[in-house]
């Protein structure tokens, strides 16, 4: 813990000249597991993250929070240190769900953890669940829905279980010891969590998030516009004016590098305009939308004109909706938001 921790002061220094580029509106502690730390720890990295870049005073700042690693004294020690915005991995309010995913929590414990975060006043606060695990109904996913509303967060990602390549789950799906629920099934999920949440108050902002008024998380919409951001730590990713690079993943390469005074670099890219274009479509057409004013002012693509009878049809089947010069993706579009993406952008690369 203190190499990385030496580490990972050393390489915030390395980026000190960005400082003066950029005003910085959001910080994020994200996984592994942040929540390990104690809050001197945190509130050590926070004042150097302010001394080092120019910070907004009222800057989100977000602990990606395990249910197992925190109680009440680490919580109200976080909200001292300047956290206010809390996102807890609780995955699923069922025990058996959870020991499959490996979590260290119990259900129990992630609903404790929320009403402690509560009680030492953190009013921000998003929930990650997990649907489509194998063998979920889709009465038990709505079963963990009820329980989340029943906290009342600020706001959930629901996101649909993913098979990674090289992962214990796509191992177990190989030897067929657990078999991926029908996409027939993910999507009546799907179509469920939309209506259900909208119902109860959240506004749908971007393909598995969903937020009350004024609590979108401002941190992940700057992933989305292509807004500049830096990241420290093993494999934490950085875009800054079209460059792309990211850090290694072991932790003793990531320390032996920046002790040899050398950037913990894995890999770089530099995106050309048609690489910026497809990436602008396809992140606007997962969140709040394509901006086509916008995408023409900065890459010089009338994506209206040059694809007009792909965005008609879209518009005809009631997959997008024109607002105001923004193409955004219906609820019936969000379940197709891949094929939509790649559809658009075929069509404007062989324009």
């Amino acid at each position: 813990m203190n190499a990385f921790l030496e580490s990972l002061h050393n390489e915030i220094e390395m980026y000190a000249s960005y400082g003066a580029e950029e005003q910085f509106e959001t910080i994020f502690f994200g996984g592994g597991t942040p929540s390990l730390l104690e809050p001197a720890t945190l509130e050590e990295i926070l004042v150097h993250l302010r001394e080092t870049f120019s910070i907004e005073p009222d800057a989100e700042i977000t602990v990606e929070t395990n249910p197992g690693t925190v109680d009440y004294k680490k919580l109200a020690g976080y909200r001292r240190a300047g956290v206010n915005r809390l996102s807890f991995g609780v995955q699923s309010f069922y025990d058996d769900d959870l020991k499959f995913l490996t979590r260290i929590h119990s259900a129990n414990e992630a609903r404790q953890a929320i009403h402690t975060a509560k009680d030492v006043g953190f009013t921000n606060i998003n929930l990650d669940l997990i649907s489509a695990l194998p063998n979920q109904t889709v009465e038990r996913w709505r079963r963990n829905l009820d329980e989340a509303i029943v906290l009342e967060p600020q706001h959930i990602s629901a996101y649909n279980l993913i098979v990674e390549k090289g992962t214990p789950l796509a191992r177990m799906v190989s030897a067929r010891q657990v078999s991926p629920l029908p996409v027939e099934t993910e999507a009546e999920m799907y179509e469920w969590t939309m209506q259900y949440l909208h119902d109860e108050g959240y506004e749908h902002y971007e393909v598995s998030n969903y937020a009350k008024p004024g609590f979108r998380s401002r941190h992940n919409s700057n992933y989305w516009n292509h807004s500049n951001y830096l990241g420290f730590g093993p494999s934490a990713h950085s875009f800054w004016l079209n460059r792309r690079w990211w850090n290694t993943r072991s932790v003793e390469s990531y320390c032996h590098k920046i002790a040899a005074g050398q950037l913990p670099l894995a890999g770089e890219e530099r995106l050309t305009g048609d690489q910026l274009v497809d990436e602008a479509v396809m992140l606007g057409l997962r969140s709040n939308g394509v901006d086509l004013a916008l995408l023409k002012s900065k890459h010089q693509i009338d994506l209206l004109s040059s694809v007009r009878p792909t965005i008609e049809n879209l518009l005809h089947e009631n997959l997008v909706v024109l607002d105001k010069q923004v193409l955004r993706l219906t609820s019936k579009g969000f379940l197709l938001c891949d094929a939509i993406s790649e559809s658009l952008l075929s069509r404007v690369a062989g324009a």
